[in-house]
């Protein structure tokens, strides 16, 4: 018989639970561990649960991303318009890099949109928890909505800033073409492509904070060797077979060789720009060269990114906010 001066264990199951472990207990009333990890089809079935919760976060965030700025969302636009001014005095004109290129400046400004919006996927992905630990921690949501919806977000700019560079492309002269069509695979196999990157680097950035500031140094190295202000193909043609083809199956140059073939087609004509020099002996415009496969490429990055990285973060679910 327990008196008042004996200690009381509050939390050993008294009653008819006498004697049940933590397990049983939790089996005996449906009980589960909060915030567990939830399979792979439930956690599927969560996130597509979450859609308008994703499109909605994406929608605020874009609109709320320039609101302190004089020129608000133009900045959406202006943006990309200076890099592309800037690597063109820089690699054009300076470097000569545009003479042979057909329509240059078309050709800098597709490259450009195309890398920027891989780039700012990335780099939003790579924040995207540690910038929302408040939010995580206060409410319960599949955490892959966030990289997802920080995709989106970019996504978004980019198709605003197509308006522009629609309007580039035809003043250069292109005129549309029945490959503008691709643009729509492209974009889609693309995003996926961001998407599985961008939660790759979520769980990386959750863990490791520094590899925020260490990754615009790696995004701009890809950039310089991707041939985004430069036709990489004249540097790449003494190197062994192997390598070449290494090369050729770099991410962001098949997902640009895409558009700007989808935008401008002639410039892949060899009957058009043949090369060569004038009688003055400026170098003339050479044909561009779409590697074999492409799509093939193209759409095997974009699955194998996407499943990886979708993976990859889906296991530590239960991780993200803690600690």
């Amino acid at each position: 018989m327990s008196t008042l001066s004996d200690p009381v264990n509050l939390s050993a199951p008294r009653g008819s639970d006498a004697g049940l472990t933590p397990k049983q207990l939790a089996d005996k009333y449906g009980l589960s561990v909060s915030g567990k990890r939830p399979s792979l089809p439930q956690y599927v079935r969560q996130l597509w649960a979450r859609r308008s919760f994703i499109s909605a976060f994406a929608t605020a965030r874009l609109v709320a991303q320039y609101t302190t700025a004089k020129l608000g969302q133009l900045w959406q636009v202006l943006t990309p318009l200076l890099n592309c001014a800037v690597f063109y005095l820089v690699f054009g004109v300076i470097m000569k890099s545009r003479d042979g290129v057909p329509v240059y400046i078309a050709w800098l400004c597709i490259g450009v949109f195309v890398f920027q919006f891989s780039q700012s996927a990335i780099q939003a992905g790579t924040r995207s928890i540690s910038d929302n630990l408040g939010l995580i921690r206060a409410l319960h949501f599949p955490r892959a909505s966030l990289p997802i919806a920080f995709t989106v977000i970019q996504l978004q700019q980019l198709l605003i800033s197509m308006v522009v560079l629609v309007a580039i492309v035809l003043i250069s002269g292109i005129m549309p073409a029945m490959t503008w069509i691709l643009i729509i695979p492209a974009l889609v196999l693309q995003s996926l492509f961001n998407t599985g990157l961008a939660m790759v680097m979520a769980r990386i950035g959750a863990k490791t904070s520094d590899i925020s500031q260490l990754m615009p140094f790696l995004l701009r190295t890809w950039m310089y060797v991707s041939g985004v202000m430069y036709s990489v193909s004249g540097y790449i043609q003494t190197w062994p077979q192997i390598w070449q083809t290494v090369y050729s199956w770099n991410p962001a140059t098949v997902y640009m060789d895409l558009m700007r073939y989808a935008f401008m087609p002639d410039s892949f004509n060899p009957h058009k720009y043949p090369g060569g020099y004038d009688a003055q002996g400026h170098q003339l415009p050479k044909a561009l060269i779409l590697p074999d496969h492409i799509w093939i490429m193209a759409g095997t990055w974009a699955v194998v990114a996407f499943v990886l990285g979708f993976v990859f973060f889906w296991k530590a679910e239960e991780e993200y906010g803690r600690g």
